[in-house]
């Protein structure tokens, strides 16, 4: 029990006033002795701020934060403080009962009076079973989870069931043989992930899986290694809208990276073929996504889209996509603004110099819009930007620069515009085959592009117009 110096305000003399912590219910923290009923029942008191002091306290059973019973709960430590997960399940499970959405006529006058706002700060968990988790909540309104490190379990924060408004900051998520953030099967709306590492988690560093998600922002946050050689192939951030689905998604100024040694791994993965509902299962494409001013590298595929509608990627830069660096199937309504496509010879020290394909493939893909970017230096590659059964989308004021193969490769594809791009190899040893091929396809308006490796059109495929060797 901690004595602090307070004020009563008819005199100038301190008073003393008992702040009770864990370790006054009866917990050691000696990381031996079993702390589980001594933390659970200062969880229950209704003691509201639950102080966990400097120490080791090892838990056997998931501690329960039934918010509708226990009113108003923060669990806080100054960073000193660990909790060691010895059992299955979650080590904290927040329970609320929010049944509603964000609007605040939604939201019941017994979330507001005992269980808005539940939080856990500057606490470290480990784990010491296979099943262990870190933390997982449902029904809770405004989950706040900051300065907290989550490391060695299964997975670091999982939100299940339904949840509103969440912010994760300043955490630490690290080497879990699960996922690090899991969004799996829930209903939420409002959600920040700021300025965390999460890194080193086998099954994927932010999962977004089924359930209903929207309004998701992942910002200024390192994300890296997220996938494991021989697990089944994941992301650093994975939104996979089967059995349900997941729009409004902002992706900003974050470092994404690693690895490149597991097959299908991704830096940002969406899967945008989801539901409309489960009582109106309607098979739709998910999206409205904005992917911004990030930088990716050394994976198979720095991004991958199947599936979706309304994505939008700018301001980006990428390398060592191993196969690609932007791959685009079955989607409509993308679009791809300046962004920088290029291998650098900064990266020729980490071995892996011209291994990497990169490039970037658009596959029956319709309605699309890609304008003002740099590709350069895709090699061992048939084409440094292949449109194939693309209809209906523009290609303007590309730069495709000392690549091999085929600079711009259109095949079987109509409707489509090329126009004020420059296509050339300059390197003294020139190994480009062609600047833009057009194979198969109709309607298709080629105009106005620097083409200095020359053009190959079938008849009928495209009208060429004013195009310059």
């Amino acid at each position: 029990m901690l004595c602090v110096a307070a004020f009563s305000a008819s005199s100038a003399e301190p008073t003393a006033i008992e702040v009770k912590n864990i370790k006054d219910f009866g917990a050691v923290g000696n990381g031996k002795d079993d702390d589980t009923f001594a933390i659970q029942k200062a969880v229950d008191s209704g003691l509201g701020s639950v102080a966990f002091p400097k120490g080791s306290y090892r838990i056997t059973k998931t501690i329960t934060i039934a918010l509708d019973k226990t009113g108003f709960t923060a669990l806080t430590s100054d960073g000193t403080a660990r909790v060691i997960m010895a059992g299955p399940g979650p080590a904290f499970h927040f329970v609320g009962t929010h049944g509603g959405t964000a609007a605040p006529d939604s939201v019941k006058p017994i979330v507001w009076e005992k269980e808005r706002t539940p939080s856990i700060r500057g606490i470290e968990i480990i784990g010491e079973h296979p099943e262990a988790d870190g933390i997982e909540a449902n029904g809770t309104m405004q989950l706040t989870i900051s300065e907290t490190v989550i490391h060695d379990l299964r997975h670091a924060i999982h939100l299940t069931t339904r949840n509103r408004n969440l912010l994760v900051s300043a955490c630490h998520l690290y080497h879990n043989t699960g996922i690090g953030i899991f969004y799996d099967h829930v209903n939420l709306h409002q959600s920040n992930i700021v300025g965390c590492h999460i890194s080193y988690n086998a099954g994927g560093g932010v999962v977004m899986r089924g359930g209903e998600v929207r309004n998701v922002q992942i910002g200024t946050c390192d994300i890296e290694s997220n996938m494991l050689p021989g697990a089944a192939p994941s992301a650093n951030v994975l939104i996979d809208s089967a059995e349900g689905s997941t729009d409004e998604v902002a992706i900003t100024g974050c470092t994404l990276q690693h690895n490149s040694k597991s097959p299908g791994s991704a830096n940002i993965r969406v899967l945008g073929k989801g539901i409309t509902s489960t009582k109106n299962p309607a098979e739709t494409q998910e999206g409205h996504i904005a992917i911004v001013g990030n930088a990716m590298s050394d994976v198979m595929v720095n991004i991958h889209l199947v599936n979706v509608r309304g994505v939008s990627i700018s301001g980006n830069t990428f390398w060592e996509g191993f196969e690609h660096d932007l791959l685009v199937e079955n989607s409509q309504c993308v679009v791809i603004g300046a962004n920088d496509f290029d291998r650098n010879p900064r990266y020729v020290v980490n071995g892996n110099w011209a291994k990497d394909l990169n490039g970037l493939t658009f596959t029956n893909c319709a309605d699309c819009k890609l304008n003002g970017f740099l590709i350069k230096g895709v090699w061992k590659k048939p084409a440094a930007l292949l449109l194939e059964k693309c209809s209906r989308c523009s290609v303007t004021d590309v730069s495709i620069l000392d690549c091999d193969g085929i600079g711009l490769h259109l095949k079987d594809c109509a409707a489509c515009k090329v126009s004020d791009c420059m296509i050339r190899d300059d390197r003294d040893e020139k190994k480009a085959t062609l600047s833009l091929k057009v194979e198969g396809g109709k309607d298709n308006w080629i105009k106005s592009n620097v083409v200095a490796n020359g053009i190959e059109a079938e008849k009928d495929a495209a009208t060429l117009d004013g195009n310059r060797k």
